[in-house]
């Protein structure tokens, strides 16, 4: 394939956004992508900052068509902004925010002339033709690059949407409350509603009400893109929930209980879908039915030695994987929790993924996190911290608890109680945000 064209939708009458004032027609979406472009500034690079899920989509597209590269770092910190100028030196930030304090050039997102009928053409884009950067999270060290083309990023939302069982066309609407910046987010809303025929809501809704509102907003059948942090606070709502027609969740596994409590509460299967920000969506599974992750077609896992790396399909290099792999067969494998995550104390070992997951499985935590404290010094035994949203709960029941399923040596002293985690948009919890929790917390209620 020489080129692919930047919608898959067949007429310009169709559907491929909602936002407030209503419904976007795809000759309405080109036409702005073209106002927009004319407006671009020289350079090869912009920073697309707009919160505004359709006003980032237009950004995108006509960044594409332009040529120009879109980055999209998963934080705006004055840190990572520092790291994308000098990346790019002549990178620009296209923003929707009149409060957009980011220091390099700026293009505010401008109001829209009215569209005419006319000439209506789909730009094609080389298949090989870099449109993103996009960034890791940076939660083990500096965020790190990685360039996108557009025939790797189609050839992966179009398997997910099979995947998912959205067939081509079907006028599904995208409700995502994570954000379009990050590499979720990203192929699985915006991307998604380009390829697959489907639609976008101009939506980022974070709290349960809004969630509600932002669906009840467009017409089914409606997918929910959302991630554990943000189900769970929908499921403890307790609101009446408009018709969904599907829930995607990722950035991090659900339990079976969480899982199920979903598809109960939304009346709709539940799909995660498994990937990073260096190789894109890998695998799924329906939590509900199976534990084990199913990878796409094409893909498949290289094991070497402690290494496990993706390839294949719409991974353009072989990727070693950040996490603890365990390959069933050639299409199947369990995820045991991030290789960053093992710890070992007086010579045993555990992943904090999956005390995190014995964590929030005990009745009555709403959240919590492990934390695991830098080394003091070589005589020291440095021991494991917990972060916990438990209302009404002590430390010595939630101690009891714990210590039914994990060896003593891994109970977290000090266990700091809080309303609420520092999670990011995506749900992410960096351990920079839990360790400043704990330096600001110097005499927590402890064990």
């Amino acid at each position: 394939m020489s080129s692919l064209p930047l919608v898959s939708h067949d007429s310009p009458d169709s559907i491929i956004a909602h936002r407030a004032d209503g419904a976007v027609t795809l000759r309405q979406f080109l036409a702005e992508v073209s106002q927009l472009g004319a407006l671009f500034p020289a350079g090869n690079h912009l920073l697309n900052m707009c919160s505004d899920r359709y006003r980032f989509s237009v950004g995108l597209a006509a960044a594409i068509v332009a040529g120009k590269v879109s980055l999209l770092p998963s934080t705006h910190t004055p840190g990572v902004v520092r790291q994308i100028r000098d990346f790019a030196p002549d990178v620009f930030c296209l923003t929707d925010s009149d409060l957009c304090a980011v220091e390099m050039p700026q293009l505010r997102y401008p109001d829209m002339a009215v569209v005419q009928p006319g000439a209506f053409a789909i730009p094609q884009i080389d298949s090989k033709q870099r449109i993103a950067v996009v960034f890791t999270s940076g939660s083990t060290g500096a965020p790190q690059p990685y360039p996108k083309t557009w025939g790797a990023l189609v050839s992966s939302v179009r398997a997910e949407a099979l995947r998912l069982e959205l067939p081509h066309n079907t006028p599904c609407t995208m409700i995502g409350t994570v954000p379009p910046q990050h590499m979720y987010g990203f192929e699985s809303t915006v991307l998604m509603a380009w390829c697959n025929g489907n639609a976008l809501s101009h939506t980022h809704p974070l709290y349960p009400a809004d969630i509600c509102q932002a669906l009840a907003a467009v017409p089914t059948p409606r997918v929910l893109v959302s991630s554990p942090v943000h189900l769970r606070a929908l499921l403890d709502a307790g609101l009446a929930l408009p018709e969904i027609t599907r829930v995607v969740s990722a950035t991090a596994p659900l339990s079976a209980r969480l899982a199920q409590d979903i598809e109960a509460r939304c009346n709709a299967p539940l799909m995660e879908i498994y990937g990073s920000t260096e190789t894109g969506l890998i695998a799924t599974r329906r939590p509900t039915q199976t534990a084990e992750w199913r990878l796409l077609p094409g893909i498949k896992l290289v094991v070497e030695g402690d290494c496990v790396r993706a390839c294949g399909a719409h991974i353009e290099t072989p990727t070693a994987m950040n996490d603890l792999i365990e390959p069933v067969t050639d299409e199947h494998f369990f995820l045991l929790g991030r290789i960053a995550d093992l710890v070992n104390i007086a010579g045993k070992r555990h992943s904090l993924a999956s005390l995190n997951h014995l964590l929030n499985t005990i009745p009555g935590v709403v959240d919590g996190a492990f934390y695991m404290p830098d080394e003091t010094g070589h005589d020291h035994i440095t021991r494991l911290a917990a972060c916990v949203v438990a209302p009404g709960m002590d430390a010595p029941h939630l101690l009891a608890a714990l210590r039914e399923h994990i060896d003593p040596v891994f109970l977290p002293r000090p266990l700091l109680f809080v309303d609420e985690l520092p999670r990011n948009d995506t749900g992410k919890l960096p351990r920079s945000a839990l360790q400043a929790l704990f330096q600001a917390r110097s005499t927590p209620k402890s064990a």
